[in-house]
């Protein structure tokens, strides 16, 4: 399977729901920092959903803070390759595809309550009446991926696969797109496909909701650990300023975090860390160098 750079940055609506950071070039001339959004909901409840981070960004940088309602993934990787912006929050492949195209490097990731860490693994979950334990025991199976495009609903349980000799597309007796982790987690609980590929934390969620049951689910795999997506910045940044904005993400905690909870807080993180994307993509056999 084939896919665009479009689909890729397009691919979940937990990222498209969480603030996306950016701090504009202009904005350092006159002392104010401009702080990008996702268009997820209306422009103006989401600056005021936001107004606690912009608050606590602009105590700590000593600078007045300014919303500004972003397009999407697409548009924000363009303005950091031509300078326009200086900070971004991307998803984990929205970041390698971006810094195939752009100068920019991952600095901060955040860390909710909730998930109480800065990671979170793909599972592929079967149904305890299924009889599937293992791997092998998929083959002839149904079963659900989440979107084409989605980490931990199809990338990373697709590449995982393939590395233990699965064929994914093959081996399986038939395949879906249910086109969402909850509805995965309802497919399986009620027996509609076989097994189903899933983030584990949004599995929690769904056993927290009621739609699926925890004794009746059994874990056949489960992937390493999958980073949480980052906050980046140009590489070009003067090295003083890096360090004060580094210092105020770092001073950002306990303040509602868009539909992910409350955020804990912020910790370093670097390149390297996404450095399993990149792999999972050359399993896959995507150039990310000539995705569009």
């Amino acid at each position: 399977m084939t896919f665009t750079r479009r689909q890729l940055l397009a691919s979940a609506p937990a990222l498209l729901a969480t603030p996306l950071v950016t701090f504009s070039p202009a904005a350092r001339a006159a002392d104010v920092l401009t702080v990008g959004l996702i268009p997820s909901e209306d422009s103006r409840a989401m600056i005021a959903n936001s107004q606690a981070m912009m608050d606590m960004l602009s105590k700590s940088l000593g600078m007045p803070v300014k919303p500004f309602v972003a397009a999407d993934y697409n548009g924000v990787i363009e303005a950091l390759r031509s300078k326009r912006l200086d900070v971004a929050y991307l998803g984990p492949f929205s970041y390698v595809l971006g810094a195939t195209v752009a100068p920019i490097e991952a600095f901060a990731v955040a860390e909710t309550k909730k998930a109480g860490r800065t990671y979170y693994h793909s599972l592929v979950v079967a149904h305890k009446d299924s009889g599937i334990k293992t791997v092998a025991d998929l083959k002839g199976r149904t079963f659900a991926f989440v979107d084409p495009s989605s980490t931990s609903g199809h990338l990373f349980p697709k590449a995982g696969l393939m590395k233990v000799g699965f064929n994914t597309d093959k081996d399986f007796g038939r395949v879906i797109f249910s086109g969402s982790h909850d509805s995965n987690a309802v497919a399986v609980q009620n027996k509609k496909v076989d097994a189903v590929a899933i983030a584990d934390r949004i599995l929690d969620a769904a056993i927290a909701k009621g739609l699926a049951k925890r004794e009746d689910l059994v874990v056949v795999w489960k992937s390493d650990p999958i980073p949480e997506s980052p906050t980046v910045w140009r590489k070009d940044l003067d090295p003083a300023l890096k360090k004060r904005v580094q210092a105020a993400f770092m001073d950002v905690k306990n303040i509602p975090w868009s539909d992910q909870g409350e955020l804990n807080g912020f910790h370093p993180t670097n390149d390297a860390a996404y450095d399993i994307i990149r792999e999972t993509a050359k399993t896959l056999n995507l150039d990310l160098r000539t995705m569009k």
